[in-house]
């Protein structure tokens, strides 16, 4: 049976109660619609557009003591490992060694960036973070058979950019003062979130309009990575 539009939001309501845990509420990757034909994602992205403000406001901040920069992350891999994103970030990371960037979000300077301070923090890491010269991209990777939503992808990424210190961050990256900082989906092309982008989802791209958030793609060809534009 079918949820109605009221339940959704209901829904949306309970798990606002701590906005910096609300990318992470089931209701985010609803995939369903309601009776009357609307998708459950385009409800709960236009409860996010009309709660924006208490969304910004009510994240934590945290402040990292220690750096940003991890010393220890230097390409090495686990090639045995089951993290997809991870490993992927990673040569994503070392294809930047030589000095190549990539199109449209430059180099890859970092991954897995930890935004907690204790291990008591509720705070993710940052799967990449890119610099192109005037912007320091926080990039929300997913792996490429990932059934999360785009809406999900790109919470987790504005929450990740509300936590952290901006200044700090930069500060630990030798970075200008003045650099802008977004935060960005960054996913596979032609798969799951790379098709809502096709779909008739406007408050999707309202959502991706408030928090200055513009979609990059990934494609693999032969091991080698590249980016595209949303």
């Amino acid at each position: 049976m079918a949820y109605t539009k009221e339940e959704i939001i209901n829904k949306c309501k309970d798990a606002f109660k701590d906005p910096s845990t609300f990318y992470q509420a089931d209701i985010i990757n609803y995939r369903g619609k309601t009776a009357d034909g609307i998708l459950y994602n385009e409800i709960v992205a236009e409860f996010v557009c009309a709660n924006f403000d208490k969304l910004t406001f009510g994240i934590d901040k945290i402040t990292r003591e220690e750096t940003y920069k991890t010393q220890s992350h230097d390409g090495e891999f686990n090639p045995n490992s089951k993290r997809e994103e991870e490993i992927t970030a990673i040569k994503m990371f070392n294809q930047c060694k030589d000095g190549s960037v990539y199109d449209f979000i430059g180099k890859i300077i970092d991954y897995q960036t930890p935004l907690k301070n204790t291990s008591k923090d509720e705070a993710g890491k940052i799967d990449l973070l890119s610099f192109d010269g005037k912007t320091l991209r926080i990039l929300e990777l997913k792996k490429k058979d990932s059934k999360e939503t785009m809406l999900r992808c790109i919470l987790e990424g504005f929450t990740y950019l509300c936590t952290v210190n901006k200044a700090k961050l930069l500060k630990d990256f030798c970075l200008p003062d003045d650099t802008e900082i977004v935060a960005c989906p960054f996913v596979f092309f032609g798969e799951e979130q790379h098709k809502e982008m096709k779909e008739d989802r406007p408050w999707l791209k309202k959502v991706m309009m408030l928090m200055n958030s513009k979609p990059y793609y990934v494609k693999e060809e032969n091991g080698y990575y590249k980016v595209v534009e949303g």
